[in-house]
């Protein structure tokens, strides 16, 4: 992830655009809006335009100087994702810890999400010669602790979930996938990148599923999604890994791939991307979104986009490829889809929300990185900040 300061006459152009632009959403019926809640802050309207001239851009457009975690809303469709009774808050922190980083995964039978901490950095207590570390946390407690706060942050407790020595920097997951966990590692110094199912009662076992393509091994694994009416497992791979000091030059160009994990069969299905790094699938299947995340660990000028492509019914192979949105904090990072076709993105500055013509219709805005969400039903989005995680409740419903 990275900042750019940018020193230029600059017209916002992202919210001239959402102007007027509430009801032309793909072939949706106009409704009344649902109203603004108390977190919201509304730019949607002619006041509400922005210019920036001869002085430093702040990615993190927060103009108003609200205090985060906030709604940002650039478009009244955003109101319809979030509702009347939208809230946003913090529900797990520890600030010498980046333990919340990556690999969020909910298990609908415990009410508990899973996620991995930061690799490759002193934040996140791990390097070439330690591994990083997953742990789980209890929305149910996080419920119950925010109704006692008033909706005020408050801080639960984790609990570290060990796994065995073939799971290496973890930095992708998804699930649950036949009553497991799938999780995409960067892989440590000789040891492989992988994908793995865990099981998500302990002992946690793990079973590996694949390790090499064809006898090379990856450049380190990065994201992992499941392909809606099927179990085809499709993951990224990205030199990210390299770039950190945990692995050693790549040996493939970086690129997306699908896996049958009843055969073993792996193919490419996505090339001639910079960095390919979050993908994730339209409830019907037919549609995915792959971020390219180029920027970081590369020049600011390399693609911080979101790309969109067609799924071949056939191969499945990601075709006809052109552009959702290129964002404006830092990088488009992980992925999520709701079941009206919006895509959700964790960038720097938190969780953008885009329209499937993408038009950006709002944030949820936490002023610190996001590297990655996931969707928690029937109503939830848990965000992960590093050293911090949040709980928001919106009206919008996840793919899952």
């Amino acid at each position: 992830m990275m900042r750019r300061i940018v020193t230029t006459s600059f017209v916002l152009l992202g919210l001239s655009i959402a102007l007027g632009h509430a009801d032309v959403l793909s072939n949706r019926a106009v409704k009344p809006r649902a109203e603004s809640p108390p977190q919201a802050v509304l730019f949607c309207s002619p006041s509400r335009r922005f210019l920036i001239s001869y002085g430093p851009f702040n990615q993190h457009f927060n103009p108003t100087n609200a205090t985060p975690p906030i709604f940002q809303v650039f478009n009244e469709a955003f109101l319809d994702i979030l509702g009347s009774n939208a809230s946003i808050a913090e529900i797990a922190s520890n600030a010498t810890f980046a333990f919340a980083h990556e690999a969020p995964v909910y298990i609908p039978e415990t009410d508990e999400v899973f996620f991995a901490s930061d690799e490759g950095v002193p934040l996140g207590h791990s390097d070439l010669n330690h591994n990083n570390m997953v742990f789980k946390l209890s929305l149910a407690n996080a419920e119950r602790a925010l109704q006692e706060s008033g909706g005020e942050a408050v801080n639960v407790p984790i609990t570290h979930v060990p796994l065995d020595d073939n799971v290496q920097m973890t930095n992708g997951g998804t699930g649950p996938f036949r009553g497991n966990i799938v999780l995409v590692n960067t892989g440590r110094g000789p040891r492989p990148p992988n994908v793995v199912l865990v099981n998500p009662q302990p002992p946690n076992n793990v079973t590996v599923l694949l390790n090499n393509y064809y006898g090379r091994q990856f450049n380190s694994l990065n994201d992992v999604k499941v392909l809606p009416g099927t179990d085809i497992l499709f993951f990224t791979d990205v030199q990210y890994g390299f770039i950190s000091g945990l692995r050693d030059a790549p040996l493939m160009e970086n690129h997306v791939y699908r896996l049958d994990p009843d055969t073993g069969a792996v193919r490419v299905v996505a090339t001639d991307l910079d960095k390919p790094n979050g993908l994730a699938f339209t409830a019907d299947g037919r549609t995915v979104y792959v971020s390219d995340s180029g920027a970081a660990g590369g020049s600011v000028t390399e693609p911080t986009t979101i790309y969109v492509f067609d799924v071949d019914p056939t191969t499945h192979a990601f075709t006809n490829r052109r552009v959702l949105a290129y964002v404006d904090a830092g990088i488009a990072d992980g992925l999520q889809v709701d079941t009206d076709g919006n895509v959700y993105s964790a960038c720097s500055d938190g969780v953008h929300v885009f329209a499937p013509d993408g038009t950006l219709l709002g944030k949820l805005f936490i002023d610190m990185i996001s590297a990655n969400l996931v969707f928690a039903p029937p109503n939830r989005v848990v965000m992960l900040a590093g050293t911090k995680v949040f709980l928001a409740k919106i009206a919008a419903k996840g793919v899952v």
